[in-house]
């Protein structure tokens, strides 16, 4: 299992604007018609790594609960589908179903909106204010398959709080680790 860690994207950075197909819905979606009312979350995953495997669970619920509160939830998969077919459009929508997902989950043929996000494993999290500025971008929560910490999301969970709430975000934020992006060969 790789441990690849987050790239750390400056705090402030604009989101980089895309278009992609939603697996779920079988639509293209864009960034703007998809941001919440206080902010957005962006999730690079994947349907096979063990660090996401790991965190599904706490996604899903983290995702019904915070859409309420004005967050939105974006996950995006850019692995290279034909040397990792398990993460092919098909099986994200089998994927996004069976896990509860209540936000879309999007499908980046090109890796382009990888790139321009920076993004380097899976899951990568970003947390964007009502403005698209980032704010957060880092761990989910300490948790890692096999080192019988609970997964709780509680890094994400106090960033997004904050951001609600109007307070200051810990600007001491921990990479998130995962198994790198499959870069096109």
């Amino acid at each position: 299992m790789a441990r690849t860690p987050s790239n750390m994207l400056p705090l402030g950075t604009k989101a980089p604007d895309f278009s992609l197909l939603d697996t779920v819905s079988n639509t293209t979606r864009e960034l703007d018609t998809l941001t919440g009312q206080n902010g957005t979350v962006i999730l690079f995953i994947c349907n096979h790594c063990p660090f996401v495997l790991h965190i599904n669970q706490e996604l899903a619920k983290l995702g019904n609960e915070y859409q309420k509160k004005g967050i939105g939830f974006i996950a995006i998969s850019s692995n290279d589908v034909e040397h990792y077919p398990q993460d092919a459009p098909d099986l994200m929508q089998t994927t996004a179903l069976r896990e509860g997902y209540t936000f879309p989950y999007l499908y980046d043929e090109t890796q382009e909106v990888a790139k321009a996000y920076d993004a380097a494993c899976t899951p990568d999290i970003y947390l964007f204010n009502a403005d698209l500025q980032l704010v957060y971008r880092g761990q989910l929560d300490d948790s890692r398959p096999g080192n019988g910490i609970p997964v709780t999301g509680n890094d994400l969970r106090k960033a997004m709080d904050a951001l609600i709430e109007g307070t200051a975000i810990d600007a001491i934020q921990k990479p998130s680790i995962g198994c790198n992006i499959k870069w096109f060969s």
